[in-house]
């Protein structure tokens, strides 16, 4: 279909790459960066670790005969997932924790009813997934409650020894990020975003095409979050309590655009040759929910109390040390169709998905020398030669049992198999901090007019080592004992 040019990927990944900053020479990776001396500040100002401990930068897990996982929260995310876990060979759900019980008790139902073992039940308090975090029959704690509890339950999970897995975003503060990061080196226990888009069939593909070079040196990339909540955030069954909305009301940021940013940070090798430097921020008006509220929401709705200030569309522009730009988005209060934009473009090609029905893959392409006459091509083909070893090892399996067209299944199976075989896993919780600080940085660039920020090194500098991320070798599931 296409010539591969005929120059090494990580030549084409960055300039460090290619002066040897990073790489002595063809595949020989350099040594890793000297760890920092106890208690002393690192170069860019990060905080020091403690004396003893130590990065989690390429550690394995454990190997686990059966990966038993525990899930918090169990509203529409938790409850969804909760029969993706259970469907995972090797994995068992043992515990289910909901402040409210009679959720804990419908997710245990549900999993009976498909032929599961009945999890141990907790909720009815605040503090329940605490008393459920002194088992130890637990390994893995899958988090999925509202934004304001995750940095709470997540280092909880982390110091009752269990490894975390969290939804979106796993902090919404600078310091919570940087204890996060502290807790997970310091308990030797991983704490994941559970980024399910980095495992989407076209991100994965696309991750393949930019590490094998055909979109030339990249240059840039755009993803975010772009979807149209405004129905469900005046829902008064879909986000309990209405807390995704509450949040419109407390801040300016960009809350929400990991989904876009993790693959296009994936595809650049952040933390792994490259990093994210600063971040600038811009917002529009808040306009998009009062004026749905004001056309369709009664006026005895409690929502009428409220004052929405968050910008419709916030925008961050954020630089790479190798000289690389990212933008990231999100708006949710505006109508528009569903986009997380998943761009990538290099001195060689230009790679867009969600640009409607340009084929059947939902992506269009440019890349020299296959194409000319400055015309988009399907994606098609181009899926189907770099379809990740995941989706086709696994992909009836997703399309069976995950939602969001099967990424939610191959994130499980994916954390499932790497955990029982011993894997260094894929994502950790230096990815985890990286794409999350967007959050409370567009917060600090807004507040100072749009001025420029820094973005922490949570790596304290093992980002300049290259590693092996989501472009994984394939490997096998262990056999189910």
């Amino acid at each position: 279909m296409h010539e591969i040019p005929a120059v090494s990927r990580r030549t084409l990944m960055g300039g460090a790459l290619a002066s040897g900053a990073v790489v002595a020479g063809l595949g020989a990776p350099a040594s890793a960066a000297p760890a920092a001396a106890p208690d002393a500040p690192t170069a860019d100002g990060a905080p020091p670790r403690r004396r003893g401990q130590k990065s989690m930068v390429d550690v394995p897990f454990d190997e686990y005969r059966t990966v038993r996982v525990a899930l918090i929260g169990l509203g529409n995310r938790g409850h969804g997932m909760a029969s993706g876990w259970a469907a995972v060979p090797g994995c068992t759900v043992t515990a289910v924790c909901d402040i409210r019980a009679d959720r804990a008790r419908r997710t245990a139902d549900r999993l009976v009813a498909e032929g599961r073992p009945r999890p141990a039940e907790y909720g009815g308090s605040a503090d329940a997934y605490a008393r459920m975090l002194r088992r130890d029959d637990i390994d893995l704690v899958y988090i999925a409650t509202p934004w304001e509890f995750h940095y709470e339950q997540g280092r909880a999970a982390l110091l009752a020894g269990k490894h975390a897995l969290v939804e979106l975003p796993v902090a919404t503060e600078l310091h919570e990020l940087w204890d996060l990061v502290d807790t997970s080196e310091r308990t030797r226990r991983h704490l994941f975003l559970s980024e399910n888009c980095n495992y989407g069939r076209n991100e994965l593909a696309m991750l393949k095409m930019a590490h094998d070079g055909l979109f030339g040196e990249i240059t840039n990339g755009h993803g975010g979050y772009l979807h149209d909540l405004r129905a469900l955030l005046f829902s008064d069954t879909y986000y309990t309590d209405s807390w995704r909305r509450l949040w419109h009301t407390r801040s300016t940021a960009s809350f929400y655009a990991m989904h876009g940013l993790g693959p296009i940070a994936a595809a650049m090798d952040i933390n792994r040759g490259d990093r994210l430097t600063t971040l600038r921020a811009t917002a529009t008006e808040p306009k998009g929910l009062a004026d749905y509220r004001e056309r369709f929401v009664p006026k005895s709705h409690p929502s009428w109390k409220e004052t929405y200030i968050n910008g419709d569309l916030v925008t961050c522009l954020i630089d790479t040390a190798q000289g690389r730009v990212i933008r990231a988005e999100h708006d949710v209060s505006s109508p528009r169709p569903y986009s997380r934009i998943n761009s990538l473009a290099g001195s060689r090609g230009i790679f867009e998905d969600y640009a409607g029905v340009t084929s059947a893959s939902g992506g269009r392409v440019y890349i020299e020398p296959d194409h000319s006459g400055h015309t988009w091509r399907a994606f098609d083909a181009y899926r189907k030669e770099f379809d990740h070893w995941l989706w086709l090892k696994i992909g009836d399996d997703a399309a069976n049992n995950g939602g969001h067209g099967g990424m939610d299944y191959v994130l499980q199976w994916r954390m499932v198999q790497q955990m029982r075989a011993g894997l260094v896993p894929d994502m950790d919780v230096y990815d985890a901090a990286a794409w999350c600080s967007p959050v409370p940085l567009s917060v600090k660039s807004l507040a100072a007019g749009g001025r420029p920020v820094a973005v922490p090194d949570f790596t304290r500098g093992s980002w300049v080592n290259h590693r092996t991320g989501l472009d994984s070798r394939p490997s096998e599931m262990p056999p189910v004992p």
